[in-house]
């Protein structure tokens, strides 16, 4: 579930900063580094864009080619999956590229994102977008409180890093460096959301609930992830910049 409501939330909030930007039926050239199995990038490819994704694990980019595998010819040949590290955009890709560049669950596994940052900004064309989805490491302590877990708890106010689901331990990042960040590499925010304010606690193993159940879920997640105080105290932030 905790999955679900991830990808989701991230669609909705994704579709909407599209909408905002680009004309109705432009066909978008999408780049999703550290695509994972691909969720985001089939589903922007159903909706007839463009879409190169990037992964380095071998694993994961194996899912992504059996998903792609599955999918009809017309929405095969729109995309092209590359085995590939998110420091190497440069060496694949020329510099503005794509509209849209899509950088989610990635940076918490590397320590110096600025320069993946950078990197990612300057294959956008410019008035394209940047969809970056992080850890909040504001929110760190809302996991372990919610667990009982209170040494956790209070641990986790004092740092950004974090021990994840997989045993590892990770970076979360604080929206307001994220912010300095973007406006620095010419990409500033423009729009930022929370994803998994009222979930984030739910085990990996949690079926999803029945329809109607699933989507009242969204709709309070869909709405906290928009509004203050809520958003903030959400588990991943969902932050958009636009290239200048």
């Amino acid at each position: 579930m905790r999955n679900t409501v991830r990808q989701e939330l991230v669609a909705r909030q994704l579709d909407e900063q599209i909408a905002a930007r680009f004309p109705v039926g432009q066909r978008l050239r999408v780049l999703d580094v550290g695509m994972g199995q691909g969720t985001q990038a089939l589903r922007l490819a159903r909706a007839g864009h463009s879409v190169t994704g990037l992964e380095a694990d071998a694993e994961m980019l194996r899912a992504a080619r059996e998903a792609l595998s599955a999918e009809p010819e017309g929405i095969r040949e729109r995309v092209r999956l590359i085995e590939g590290d998110g420091r190497d955009t440069g060496v694949h890709f020329l510099p503005g590229s794509f509209d849209l560049v899509l950088c989610h669950g990635v940076l918490m596994y590397v320590q110096e994102p600025d320069p993946i940052l950078a990197g990612l900004a300057r294959m956008l064309a410019p008035g394209g977008l940047l969809s970056l989805l992080v850890r909040n490491a504001d929110a760190l302590a809302m996991r372990p409180g919610h667990a009982g877990d209170f040494d956790g708890a209070l641990s986790a106010f004092d740092t950004a890093t974090y021990t994840n689901r997989l045993g590892a331990t990770v970076r979360a990042d604080r929206l307001d460096a994220l912010t300095a960040t973007l406006a620095g590499i010419a990409a500033p925010l423009h729009a930022w959301y929370g994803v998994r304010v009222f979930t984030d606690h739910v085990g990996n193993d949690v079926e999803l609930p029945a329809a109607a159940e699933l989507e009242q879920l969204l709709a309070a997640e869909d709405r906290a992830g928009r509004t203050d105080p809520y958003r903030r105290v959400a588990a991943l932030l969902h932050l958009c910049g636009v290239r200048g």
